[in-house]
């Protein structure tokens, strides 16, 4: 009997494997060994264009200069600004939306169908409609503000503020409606009940929103939150179709810098430790977020 249920658990366990088996392989071949790779590479001093200097290995020297960048260090403060003020506003949106759409009204399907549409949109696409929005000559914004005077017009993209409001104003615009989605998910598994016994006891509409709504929605918050930072710290596309990293540096961010160090420069070891550096603070970032989820999800299930 105890041969017979071990044996059973053995096939299980082969069948489960079998089934997980495609996955890791796939996350193996496509995640962890260009990590691996790029951790390697950043390791070593490697040219593109000039082969006779071959692959020393270096060690941490990449990494060191890395760290004495000082284009580098402007590229992090901007990196830095756009995930907060991209992530923040994004959530704020998201929230607002989230809460709309939530609400039963006529219509409500066809609204929430629309609001996804800027999510939709590749971003690539998303990025060339604002940069042609603020085009100085033939752009929405000053044919709004000017008309048709071509004499009159204002070069937005060649102020550095302008340049970087309108980088972060791109990605809130695009991605505030996923912020959204997860949201609206938080917002669907509150008990209405809760809610109908707030307002037997007079409570209203704002102490309804700050005392139940808020505090039942921290993990979809936690969890939009973890999603958007990730994605708003290795911005590339939008930076690259709008603004190419100007003015200036004004909007190059770390992930921008790394590509024309590897692709425009050919400093390969280089450009891989700037890779390198970027996927452990996406990586450290990830992981307190988590562990502020846990602790969240922790708290919640107390007596």
């Amino acid at each position: 009997m105890i041969r017979a249920h071990s044996l059973l658990r053995h096939r299980e366990g082969l069948a489960a494997w079998s089934m997980v088996a495609p996955a890791l392989l796939v996350t193996m071949v496509f995640a962890v060994y260009p990590v691996l790779d790029s951790l390697w590479l950043s390791l070593h001093h490697i040219f593109v264009g000039i082969p006779q200097l071959g692959s020393p290995f270096v060690g941490l020297d990449n990494y060191v200069a890395l760290f004495h960048d000082p284009v580098a260090r402007q590229a992090l403060v901007v990196t830095l600004a756009f995930v907060l003020l991209s992530t923040l506003l994004e959530l704020a949106c998201g929230l607002i939306i989230a809460l709309v759409i939530h609400e039963r009204f006529r219509g409500r399907g066809l609204v929430r169908a629309a609001i996804l549409i800027p999510w939709a949109i590749p971003t690539v696409v998303a990025s060339q409609l604002w940069r042609y929005i603020f085009n100085d000559q033939y752009g929405f914004a000053n044919l709004l503000l000017f008309g048709d005077r071509v004499t009159d017009y204002v070069p937005w993209l060649a102020y550095p503020g302008v340049a970087f409001a309108v980088v972060v104003l791109t990605d809130v615009w695009k991605t505030s409606s996923f912020a959204a989605l997860l949201i609206l998910a938080g917002l669907q598994v509150i008990p209405h009940d809760l809610y109908d016994a707030a307002r037997v006891d007079g409570a209203r509409m704002w102490q309804r929103f700050w005392h139940i709504t808020l505090p039942l929605l921290q993990p979809a918050l936690l969890l939009a939150l973890l999603f958007r930072t990730m994605d708003a710290f290795r911005v590339f596309d939008l930076v690259f179709v709008i603004t190419q990293g100007g003015p200036g540096d004004a909007t190059q961010t770390l992930q921008f810098y790394g590509y024309q160090t590897l692709f425009t420069e050919g400093r390969i070891g280089y450009g891989s430790a700037i890779s390198v550096a970027v996927f452990l603070m996406i990586l450290a970032l990830s992981l307190t977020y988590l562990r502020a989820m846990g602790s969240n999800l922790l708290e919640r299930r107390r007596p």
